[in-house]
């Protein structure tokens, strides 16, 4: 049956969702393992969790660089006295403002979106969540493709 335009509700013409996954990430410079913490939100809570995260992965008697942005939980109050009490463990380098083409995990969201995302409908966030995850866990090993992506030269 046809329904003349004017009829239509523009909400059920036009439902855009924005939902998404929120994904904390990072590429060993050395070998391209990749690590990632999938959360329900970004905030100091979760990076930190996620910092100790990349800690257990650090190699030993190595201190760990992590590149980031300057997004507001990098910088929040809340994570700055752990900061300083594993400081002889970790090092924030912060890239500067509006500049993500310097940030090489950039490269690697935009190779996930266009691996998992790219021209695929998806009935749930669950589906969505499952198919980045099974493509992270290809990625949890020495990684060549990761790697070259992120390579500092």
């Amino acid at each position: 049956m046809w329904i003349p335009y004017e009829n239509i509700d523009p909400v059920v013409l036009n439902a855009p969702t924005r939902k998404g996954i929120s994904t904390f990430g990072a590429v060993c410079a050395a070998d391209g393992r990749f690590t990632y913490m999938i959360s329900p939100t970004f905030n100091a809570m979760t990076f930190q969790v996620f910092i100790k995260q990349l800690l257990r992965r650090r190699r030993r008697n190595r201190k760990m660089v992590i590149i980031l942005d300057n997004a507001r939980w990098h910088h929040a109050k809340l994570i700055k006295p752990w900061l300083h009490k594993h400081r002889h463990l970790i090092k924030l380098f912060f890239l500067p403002p509006y500049s993500p083409h310097l940030n090489p995990m950039e490269r690697v969201w935009k190779l996930t979106r266009y691996l998992c995302t790219h021209n695929q409908y998806f009935d749930s966030i669950f589906v969505l969540s499952q198919q980045i995850q099974q493509q992270f866990e290809k990625w949890n090993k020495r990684n060549y493709e990761l790697f070259r992506l992120c390579a500092i030269i």
